[in-house]
């Protein structure tokens, strides 16, 4: 069976790799519906061996599809999904603007896809830092009970988007050539150095990506008494994400068992072999399906504790593969 499929924001770095992933993982769309702003409307995007015409993204673009997936932004998924619902269509939204809706299930589907039977027309995909913490942290609550955790995330320019990814190289090349570095989609330049500021703050010094950590890992997991401090920091690395996790369990922590969970997890590759130099990397785990976990260690602050580091491509767990596997789970080949 082949089904019609909407993309919102198709000439964003999240909507072409949707495209690329459907075709990568033979997902059966029939027909594409390629929707962005006026302003990109009649571009033309390559799709499946064709080329296909960019339309704006109105309510009325909807008709007639299957599902759509948005990544677009919050403004135009509020604005947009209760639309394309009208219309007889499911919306998987890759924004924040109904994630922690009560009515709407939040859905990392190696985790909760059976929260996916309750939806009534949205499904809201994580943020991308929570989506690869918890490849690392979920199979270590099966099998020890996570109580709280702390984390420090490392995060890639492809976070912020495709105008990120080309600000970072023009500052590298403004840097070796000897000019001067220019910041605009940054508050300060990413080039060689590090910003601890990922979105807004809020009044308690946290920012609303920090939050997002705790807030979607308690729904996610179902965890509602769950625990957790982040900083959110931005690095000159392209694409992939980064987290230090230091986690504290019910039950003691061992950490055989625990690489064996890691192991045996779906979302997960274990990677651990900091003798030989083995550990996660973004450079390694851009483009790569799954997260992976290492630098696994007992935790010499918590008791029944476990440090860990886990990696995973941004633009893929991180979004535009989890929407995919939602896709994947709602409408079936």
């Amino acid at each position: 069976m082949a089904y019609k499929v909407g993309i919102v924001g198709a000439t964003g770095a999240v909507g072409q790799e949707l495209l690329a992933l459907f075709a990568k993982r033979n997902f059966p769309v029939g027909e594409p519906r390629l929707l962005a702003s006026a302003r990109s409307a009649g571009k033309k995007v390559p799709f499946a061996g064709a080329e296909w015409t960019i339309a704006e993204a109105t309510p009325d673009a909807f008709a007639g599809l299957d599902f759509a997936v948005f990544s677009a932004g919050g403004d135009i998924s509020r604005t947009l999904a209760p639309e394309a619902v009208k219309r007889g269509c499911v919306v998987i939204d890759n924004s924040s603007a109904f994630r922690m809706d009560a009515a709407v299930p939040l859905v990392v589907p190696e985790i909760n896809a059976a929260a996916l039977a309750s939806h009534n027309g949205i499904v809201a995909n994580p943020n991308c830092s929570t989506a690869i913490a918890l490849m690392g942290l979920w199979p270590l609550h099966l099998a020890f009970g996570l109580k709280r955790f702390f984390a420090a995330t490392y995060q890639a320019v492809s976070g912020t988007g495709a105008a990120a990814m080309r600000e970072l190289e023009a500052q590298t090349k403004a840097w070796a050539e000897g000019r001067p570095l220019e910041a605009q989609v940054y508050p300060h330049q990413i080039a060689f150095n590090l910003i601890p500021h990922v979105d807004s703050f809020l009044d308690t010094g946290y920012t609303k990506e920090e939050m997002k950590m705790l807030n979607e890992g308690r729904k996610i997991m179902a965890l509602p008494a769950l625990r957790a401090s982040t900083t959110c920091v931005r690095v000159p690395v392209l694409r992939a994400h980064s987290i230090a996790l230091n986690a504290e369990f019910e039950k003691p922590v061992d950490i055989a068992a625990a690489r064996a969970a890691i192991a045996a997890f779906s979302g997960a590759e274990l990677c651990d072999d900091p003798q030989n130099k083995t550990y996660p990397m973004p450079w390694f785990y851009s483009g790569k399906e799954k997260c992976g976990v290492g630098r696994l260690r007992q935790d010499t602050a918590f008791d029944n504790g476990l440090a860990l580091w886990v990696c995973g491509d941004q633009l893929w767990k991180g979004a535009a593969l989890n929407a995919v596997q939602i896709a994947e789970a709602l409408f079936p080949a």
